[in-house]
């Protein structure tokens, strides 16, 4: 490390300690939350169905206010609305187009998260959206069952949008999955919990960072309520747990300890259930969970003891905060959803040994291989079908995340050491440990586009804002990478 990114990770460490005291949360919401208003389920999409069978999804991003405590007005952003935006769902083979409109007052865009897709509908910074123009990907939707879900990427504000409410879940289906006898009546016994913190002054939603990784919030919000309810009426409910805060890292379980059953991880469903206790989550992180209840009983989700690699650092980046998050509240008798199953769906492993590449990529102060994000820059170039492995280093004593857009990978090893149980599916985000390697492996399939590049990424949205960002292209075969328009918007009105 130079002289210069030294004194970058040592000013940056102080403005973490400043102000937490090791090991002592800063939030502690544990057992002060009153769980009072019935959890808000986001609608599900409408679509239209062309006579080639293409669904067809109309999205507009906007302004509003939200009403998150009675009496008071919020200044806020949806889509269809005024905060967060509808469920997206679609069968494995659907064509689907949206037709986006911006009607927010600064440019936008929309990126996919955890979707295989074109890098020219990827919603990247490049596909800039104007305020009052329109934009319309299309894609064929080829991946496995799996909860994804979509948010604004424009270089600069992802933080400040995403953390105004656009986002959104979507859902994918396939056969495989339709298949298993598991809870699936959307708001149901399959439920969406799309989890972001918030700080409130004065009635607004303060953008004002506690420390250097962005906004932590001392309110959480479950798909935009405050002090959520939720009546399960069936003896086994499914979590859509998604973490959609800008910064903040959750540890999610129920406060009597009880086992969850792990079944799905970013990028769709695990080769069987893992019980658990907790999950942990970072920004961008996914996982679907099942939670047994009794007739009659209440059992609330809650986060606590975050784990961030002992880096001794206690509450730096909240880590030492505790929330509640969700109350289950049973009812007197629930309809029997039968037994979960031992096996889900198999899952093909990827081997280093067919790996034709390896890169490293090493994340340091707000920089990826010391280069800030330039977006004329193409960074890695990739020939298509190709499986690679690359080298993810956090270089600091600090967490960070990574996440890769297009593909979904496989962990490899953390430290050098295989990956716990709830890292063994699909992913295309994780949390990076301090100080650490993670070795991560994917392939490249499908798609080429040599002037149109995909993202990589921290996914703490301050440091992907500030720079911590690259871009990669895919190729054909003997292909080199072209040049990049920055201008690429998109000003149909």
């Amino acid at each position: 490390m130079t002289s210069t990114r030294s004194a970058l990770a040592v000013a940056l460490l102080g403005l973490v300690l400043v102000g937490c005291s090791a090991g002592s949360p800063t939030v502690d919401t544990v057992g002060k939350v009153t769980f009072d208003t019935p959890l808000a389920i986001p609608p599900l999409a409408e679509s239209t169905t062309d006579a080639t069978g293409r669904h067809t999804f109309a999205l507009t991003a906007q302004n509003g206010t939200t009403e998150f405590t009675p009496g008071m007005r919020t200044q806020t952003s949806g889509f269809d609305g005024s905060y967060l935006g509808p469920t997206i769902v679609a069968d494995r083979g659907d064509d689907v187009r949206i037709e986006l409109h911006n009607a927010l007052d600064e440019p936008t865009t929309v990126h996919w998260h955890g979707m295989h897709l074109p890098a020219a509908a990827d919603g990247g910074p490049h596909q800039l959206v104007e305020p009052g123009a329109r934009w319309s990907p299309e894609w064929t939707v080829d991946q496995p069952a799996a909860t994804l879900w979509y948010h604004p990427h424009p270089h600069g504000e992802t933080a400040n949008q995403v953390g105004r409410g656009l986002a959104g879940m979507v859902i994918v289906r396939d056969e495989p999955e339709a298949a298993l006898p598991l809870p699936r009546d959307y708001g149901v016994d399959d439920v969406p919990v799309i989890v972001q913190d918030a700080r409130f002054v004065d009635g607004r939603l303060s953008s004002e960072s506690r420390d250097y990784v962005g906004v932590l919030g001392d309110t959480l919000l479950v798909n935009g309520t405050v002090g959520p309810q939720f009546e399960v009426t069936t003896d086994v409910v499914r979590l859509r747990l998604l973490n959609a805060s800008p910064a903040r890292v959750y540890n999610f379980g129920i406060d009597d300890g009880r086992d969850l059953a792990l079944i799905g991880t970013d990028g769709g469903l695990l080769e069987r259930p893992y019980a658990t206790p907790s999950v942990q989550l970072s920004p961008g992180e996914r996982a679907e969970v099942l939670v047994r209840m009794a007739a009659g009983e209440t059992a609330r989700l809650q986060s606590r003891d975050v784990g961030l690699g002992g880096n001794g650092l206690g509450g730096a980046n909240g880590a030492a905060d505790r929330f509640d998050v969700l109350e289950l509240v049973a009812s007197a008798a629930l309809n029997s959803v039968g037994t979960v199953p031992s096996e889900l769906v198999p899952m093909e492993r990827l081997d280093d040994l067919d790996a034709t590449a390896e890169r490293r990529f090493v994340l340091d102060g707000l920089q990826i291989n010391q280069q800030p994000m330039d977006l004329t820059r193409i960074d890695e170039v990739v020939t298509v079908d190709a499986t690679e492995v690359w080298n993810v280093r956090n270089n600091m004593a600090l967490p960070h995340s990574f996440h890769v857009h297009d593909v979904q990978f496989q962990v490899l090893t953390i430290g050098g050491d295989p990956p716990p149980p709830q890292l063994d599916g699909w992913k295309d985000t994780i949390l990076l440990h301090p100080n650490t390697d993670h070795r991560i492996i994917m392939r490249f399939t499908d798609y080429t586009d040599p002037t149109t590049p995909y993202m990589y990424h921290c996914h703490l949205l301050q440091h992907e804002d500030q720079g911590m960002m690259g871009q990669f292209v895919v190729v054909e075969p003997g292909q080199r990478a072209g040049t990049i328009d920055p201008g690429d918007t998109h000003d149909q009105h």
